[in-house]
């Protein structure tokens, strides 16, 4: 990857434990180069975010205005520069936050 493009942003990994899928996405994701900051989140130990994304995981969020913004479900076989460019994709067609006044 070109040194002069910028670092992704901290991102979050819903996940579970036990996950095969989940913890081959973590697996991927830390073996960027660079990682992106990245803070896992077993949504077994919140019973709002069990209730919400229990079947669903692994899932990527990144937080815009403090809240998490779900990217679209990443393809089980990405990895490397292929899932470096998805990133780049998903976060680039997030809307931009709202301009304050």
């Amino acid at each position: 990857m070109n040194s002069s493009v910028p670092p992704l942003p901290a991102l979050l990994l819903y996940s579970r434990d036990g996950c095969c899928l989940c913890e081959g996405l973590e697996e991927r994701l830390r073996a960027l180069v660079p990682p992106p900051p990245l803070d896992v989140v077993n949504v077994d130990h919140d019973p709002e975010l069990q209730a919400r994304y229990g079947l669903e995981v692994p899932l990527l969020a990144v937080l815009r205005d403090g809240q998490p913004r779900l990217l679209p479900r990443v393809a089980p076989r990405l990895a490397g520069d292929r899932l470096q460019r998805w990133l780049r994709k998903c976060l680039a067609e997030l809307p931009a936050p709202p301009q304050s006044t």
